[in-house]
């Protein structure tokens, strides 16, 4: 059973892909799909790696061409997936999410020969076609995609990794989702036994009674305590499947491919990640000032975000939908209309309820249709910063529309750009509202918590999977390993400042993204420090800084992120560059020091 909340009823309406799952526009669509798949192997094939390369108004022709198809293949996929999001028990979701991505495997392999005979093509005749002014629009996507060649395998081989993907990895992350959403955590609550969701018992983790967040915290790691084998076991098989296509594929390191996609120097990585952590002094001065507040000798781990004014504890979804679009007009007119649309068109999915899938997200592909939020909305301030992150992928999207296909999606880091940069324009204008002292303190110190999850605690959980990958190499790693790994890589962070309560050991267990994308945090402290940084620029430059950001938006993936990064004047390998975040950040909680008077 699932509480109820003021989200409950709000649902999203998926009938712009489809109808219902029954739909005979799928099929149609697949069908479709797959035979414009076949004609175009027979056109293009043998066409691409030729002596001298093809004239570039074929390769221009055969771009267009397949992006039209990819487009058309998105819409079956991304209509399972959302349908599977919302409800992972429901057998027929499972079933429709696992033969829409068989049929879209088979169809992918028919026109996998077309990439694959771009990056066998001599280096000097794809320079060459990169440099043509008529493919001049695809040139940045051309000159990325070549990135992959040292890491490619045979079409025979590529097309055999997709097939055992299905029934592989993809299996293991299915059985993950479906497990984790399944799980029911016993709770009395106000006189009252309830079954919650994993989302609603992580909830729970800030309210303002502690003796109700410690119960919270007992049982959801008691309930992981009984899953701790599987989870362990799906982690460690993800892991060495990796680890073995990272082999096959000659990458250096685990977090190579990451680095690849994200389209970021791994060299800038690293000196961020090592900027954060010369700076998780920070946060211990902060967690030390907050138990003062609290009156605690020490927090304990289920303190930390415990709020500290009823302003930062409870807010209803229509409330915080009027203030984030408040916010939004506030910023920029355009994001207000753009937001307005996933409220008005019911392009949100926000209620609690058994089986749905936990966390948030937004799902933006294809750009032809239009974004969908997931979010599990319990009537606190962090989910409304939830919905309005979300809402600032959404925006995104909604921009970079105007790309093509191929220039359409931005790298991860880029992506959780935008949306952290959304919950900031919502705080400044909650805060900007606020006069009351310890209202304005309890705002602040929501934010602070906020932007320490989004830095310090992603920070973590990246050092968390260097260590799990770096241990899997050599043997498969017990829950015990696992958890003397996740506890030695928060103690740098938390140090003695916060006591890492017992049952904590198991925090690795259900973290989504560890499954779902390897090395996906990173994306999150880099967004933040950007944020902090490009919201220093609108500070000084008001007005006159936001068309900037929003070409920066609308640019998509169409240029590498260093490239559209260093025209705002920003150096990702510069030390200096990611100290400004923690510059800000140190202001924050200096403020909040000032404010608490403690």
């Amino acid at each position: 059973m699932a509480p109820t909340t003021s989200a409950t009823g709000i649902t999203w309406d998926l009938s712009d892909l489809y109808a219902s799952p029954a739909d005979p526009q799928l099929q149609t669509t697949l069908d479709a799909v797959q035979a414009e798949a076949e004609a175009f192997a027979q056109t293009y094939r043998g066409t691409i790696n030729v002596p001298g390369g093809p004239a570039p108004k074929h390769l221009l022709e055969g771009l267009r061409r397949l992006e039209t198809l990819y487009d058309q293949l998105g819409r079956p996929a991304v209509y399972a997936g959302l349908l599977f999001a919302g409800d992972t028990a429901k057998p027929e979701n499972r079933n429709l999410e696992q033969q829409i991505e068989q049929r879209n495997m088979a169809i992918y392999n028919l026109v996998l020969f077309f990439h694959l005979e771009w990056l066998d093509l001599r280096a000097e005749d794809a320079q060459r076609l990169i440099a043509a002014e008529s493919l001049a629009p695809y040139s940045y996507y051309l000159l990325n995609a070549r990135k992959a060649v040292p890491h490619k395998l045979t079409e025979a081989e590529e097309k055999l990794v997709n097939e055992k993907d299905v029934t592989g990895n993809q299996a293991w992350v299915r059985l993950f989702t479906e497990l984790t959403s399944s799980l029911e955590f016993p709770l009395e609550l106000e006189g009252e036994k309830q079954a919650l969701t994993l989302d609603a018992i992580l909830t729970l983790m800030r309210h303002p009674d502690r003796n109700v967040r410690q119960k919270a915290f007992t049982t959801l790691y008691a309930v992981l305590e009984t899953q701790s084998q599987t989870l362990a076991y799906i982690y460690n098989t993800l892991i060495q499947d990796k680890l073995m296509m990272d082999r096959l594929r000659n990458y250096s390191n685990p977090m190579q491919p990451r680095h690849l996609a994200n389209q970021v120097p791994p060299e800038a990585v690293e000196t961020m990640m090592e900027v954060v952590e010369q700076n998780y002094d920070i946060a211990q001065s902060y967690f030390r000032l907050k138990a003062k507040m609290l009156n605690l000798p020490k927090l304990e781990i289920y303190d930390q975000h415990a709020p500290l004014g009823e302003v930062a504890a409870h807010i209803t979804y229509n409330a915080a939908r009027d203030v984030i679009l408040e916010a939004f007009a506030a910023f920029e007119p355009q994001f207000r209309e753009i937001a307005s649309l996933f409220y008005e068109r019911n392009w949100i999915d926000a209620e609690v309820r058994p089986g749905k899938r936990g966390g948030g997200f937004c799902s933006g592909y294809p750009p032809s249709n239009h974004p969908y939020i997931l979010v599990n909305y319990t009537d606190n301030m962090q989910d409304a910063m939830t919905v309005a992150h979300e809402l600032g992928h959404g925006i995104h999207f909604w921009l970079a529309r105007k790309q093509t296909l191929f220039n359409f999606d931005t790298s991860l880091p880029l992506a959780e750009t935008a949306s952290v940069f959304a919950e900031m324009i919502v705080f400044e204008h909650l805060l900007g509202q606020t006069q009351d002292k310890a209202d304005k303190l309890a705002l602040l110190c929501s934010k602070i918590q906020d932007i320490f999850s989004t830095v310090f605690r992603q920070n973590v959980l990246t050092r968390f999977e260097q260590a799990a990958f770096a241990g899997r190499a050599e043997n498969r790693l017990t829950p015990e390993q696992l958890s003397e790994c996740w506890l030695e890589a928060n103690q740098r962070y938390y140090g003695t400042a916060v006591e890492q309560t017992k049952g904590y050991e198991l925090g690795w267990s259900y973290i989504p993204h560890f499954i779902h994308t390897p090395f996906y945090c990173y994306s999150y402290v880099f967004g933040e420090l950007l944020v902090l940084a490009l919201y220093g620029k609108y500070r000084e430059e008001g007005k006159a800084f936001i068309p900037r950001y929003v070409a920066l938006l609308e640019a998509g993936g169409s240029q590498a992120p260093e490239t559209l990064l260093k025209d705002l004047g920003f150096d990702l390998r510069d030390p200096a560059f990611w100290q400004l975040g923690f510059n800000e950040i140190r202001r924050l909680v200096a403020w909040a020091e000032e404010l608490a008077a403690v």
